[in-house]
């Protein structure tokens, strides 16, 4: 579900804000505007049930205040001064204010502030994006009951990487087919709801009747989708057929489902920052950091789990497809395969993936 180490995130905070100083008012402004209770001083497991996520909510806040003194720290170029407290505190704050990985609900997303406020100006293509992309999910697996993210790309057709597909799928004479006792479908719904709140969210799921091939250099793989209720799939994504002008620095976002992964991601780092909440929807804003010559790599910043794997990497000025995410590295950057580079590609020609 991806290569993902250490942290959800691809930068830091020296790379990202141009002004810490900056960024650390914000945060204390945000933090003395609200007006916490006072807390319990109770043993973790006596707190009630309905105070467990108030205390998250303090210990977040806590975070977030050490993350304010280092980045003053930073600005004041005593960065080596900087303790893991304040260090984690930073990466929060990169997280929850520079790259954001935003709870979609109802197929939408709360507005937003500060440098991402431009999505808000964006919300309906937004909406259709958030509308084309679902979870993949198995029955019949050893051990695993979803594997990662899927999105619609052509009449009947949904697009991931080829080590979520090779999970269920077999290469088997001239093509490729499930696995014996093995199905999967595509979820377009899977958010985050609060209880009592009710479902997991619109959409109707699409069962993968088939896989339309598995590509045998780069991780992606193609699969055949149809409606399991009633209503059509939506309408696919327009995929780049033409590589971005001004690539580098571009507005970009992900949607997908991040995944908890205590094997490769710091448990308590992951649940201060992602407050428990995984392997829903959410909305992943960022930027395109590099093509990487020689390389059909992009590299990009949104902050992605595993579990993001399959994901799209959409142009944020006109919503086009540019990449296919397949995992990452903290501190380095995020991989993606640049569609616009298979046009010609005959796998893609043949499932009648809409390049625009």
């Amino acid at each position: 579900m991806g290569a993902q180490t250490g942290s959800p995130l691809a930068v830091g905070a020296e790379q990202l804000f141009a002004d810490p100083r900056a960024v650390a008012r914000r945060v204390r402004e945000r933090l003395a505007a609200e007006t916490p209770e006072s807390a319990q001083d109770l043993p973790a497991d006596e707190i009630p049930a309905e105070r467990v996520l108030e205390r998250a909510h303090e210990e977040r806040d806590r975070v977030l205040a050490a993350g304010a003194d280092g980045l003053e720290k930073l600005a004041d170029g005593r960065a080596d001064e900087i303790g893991p407290d304040e260090s984690f505190g930073m990466e929060a704050i990169v997280l929850l204010e520079g790259r954001p990985a935003i709870l979609v609900q109802g197929q939408d997303f709360p507005a937003q502030q500060g440098d991402w406020a431009v999505l808000n100006g964006a919300r309906e293509a937004i909406r259709e994006s958030i509308r084309r992309v679902g979870r993949v999910e198995v029955d019949g697996h050893p051990s695993l009951d979803w594997l990662g993210t899927a999105f619609v790309v052509g009449p009947g057709a949904v697009m991931t990487n080829r080590h979520v597909a090779a999970e269920f799928s077999r290469e088997s004479g001239a093509g490729w087919t499930f696995q014996e006792g093995m199905s999967a479908r595509i979820t377009p719904a899977e958010e985050y709801h609060r209880p009592g709140e009710g479902g997991a969210g619109d959409g109707v799921a699409y069962r993968v009747t088939g896989v339309i091939g598995i590509h045998p250099e780069l991780d992606l793989a193609l699969l055949r989708i149809e409606p399991g209720g009633p209503g059509p799939a939506p309408a696919p994504f327009p995929v780049a057929a033409d590589g971005p002008q001004g690539l580098t620095g571009r507005p970009v976002y992900c949607v997908g489902y991040p995944a908890y992964d205590g094997r490769r991601n710091e448990p308590a780092a992951m649940r201060r920052i992602f407050m428990d909440v995984y392997n829903v929807k959410r909305l992943q804003p960022g930027t395109v950091t590099d093509l990487l010559p020689g390389r059909t790599v992009l590299t990009h910043d949104c902050s992605t789990l595993g579990g993001n794997s399959g994901s799209p990497v959409v142009d944020l000025q006109d919503h086009r497809v540019i990449g296919l995410h397949f995992g990452g590295r903290y501190g380095v950057g995020n991989y993606a395969v640049p569609l616009w580079r298979l046009v010609d590609d005959p796998l893609l020609r043949r499932a009648g993936v809409n390049f625009v």
